[in-house]
């Protein structure tokens, strides 16, 4: 997304130069030559284009209009009224100041990692949302690894009683991880299987209960009211939404959902690594106000990461100054 964003910009960052080249010699004959100032004044027409291109590349991008509105604004603020001294400083100054916006943007609201590294009294009661195919299971079992990394005990609850081969799977995972599976069987009530993961973690003083819950349409109203059921008895902490990045738009629409529903807290977003557009980390975040928590960024239990902002659009090569 970015690279082709850089290259549309570019062209209409050059006619922005041509508009204010002249006035990088401007003659203040009213002033006195102390008084003079050098440079020209950007002003919100010279950027008119700038933006045209923008928003077309953000759009093709899959950026919602939230976050395109909200990236405008923030662009506007960093550039109207900024003086340049000469033509050379015209580009690399918008495109420093689309680098930053971008970073504020993602860097909106911020999840902390260490909540979950905290000691408690009690253990953290943690449950994964999201539809079906999304890397939901992968991404509980990437985030156990990180957290015994880190010197946590984890309990895994296979609420996800709903889709064939969904307990063998995190089962798999708790075996290679090391770490205890509280699972029923097949087609049995997942609030149960909730509520007994977090009881057992409270008797054996285990610190984290991370819930993988059935994948769900957010338009399936039956499995909506089951996700719903689970927060009620299993009091989670914190609800994540797990989006796939490559989604675009669709993984927009279905956070709104889920965050109506269910009130998400997080996001993890998964397949980072090969999402060529990069629209959902811009869009997910600014849609439902929540930040991102957890991005997936390979194939590996090692390959999850805190979300950075400023990493993240380093990584996907947002912008080279």
């Amino acid at each position: 997304m970015f690279k082709a964003l850089r290259e549309k910009l570019l062209g209409a960052s050059k006619q922005a130069e041509e508009e204010l080249d002249p006035k990088l010699n401007l003659d203040y004959e009213t002033f006195r030559p102390e008084e003079r100032e050098s440079g020209a004044v950007i002003r919100e027409s010279h950027l008119e284009n700038v933006l045209w291109e923008m928003e077309l590349a953000l759009l093709q991008s899959d950026v919602a209009m939230e976050a395109l509105e909200e990236m405008k604004a923030i662009i506007k603020k960093r550039l109207v009224g900024l003086r340049v001294e000469n033509r050379s400083e015209i580009v690399p100054t918008i495109e420093k100041a689309l680098k930053a916006s971008l970073v504020e943007l993602l860097s909106k609201n911020v999840f902390n990692p260490d909540i979950l590294l905290e000691d408690r009294e009690t253990p953290l009661v943690v449950a994964f949302v999201g539809v079906n195919g999304t890397g939901k299971t992968t991404s509980i079992a990437r985030i156990t690894h990180w957290l015994k990394e880190n010197g946590k005990s984890v309990v895994l609850a296979a609420a996800d009683t709903f889709r064939a081969g969904a307990i063998e799977q995190l089962d798999l995972h708790a075996t290679k991880l090391g770490c205890k599976i509280i699972k029923h069987q097949s087609g049995g009530d997942p609030a149960a299987v909730a509520f007994d993961a977090v009881e057992h973690a409270k008797a054996k003083h285990r610190d984290i209960v991370l819930i993988d819950t059935a994948g769900r349409m957010q338009t399936n109203s039956n499995l909506m009211d089951e996700m719903k059921k689970i927060r009620r008895v299993a009091s989670p902490d914190l609800v994540i939404f797990v989006g796939d990045s490559l989604a675009g738009n669709d993984a927009v629409e279905q956070a709104k959902k889920f965050h109506e529903a269910v009130d998400i807290d997080a996001v993890v977003l998964t397949k980072l690594d090969v999402d060529a557009k990069g629209g959902a980390a811009l869009s997910i975040s600014s849609a439902i106000d929540k930040p991102i928590a957890f991005v997936g960024i390979g194939q590996e239990y090692e390959d999850i990461m805190p979300f950075d902002a400023a990493w993240i659009v380093e990584r996907l090569s947002l912008i080279h100054i």
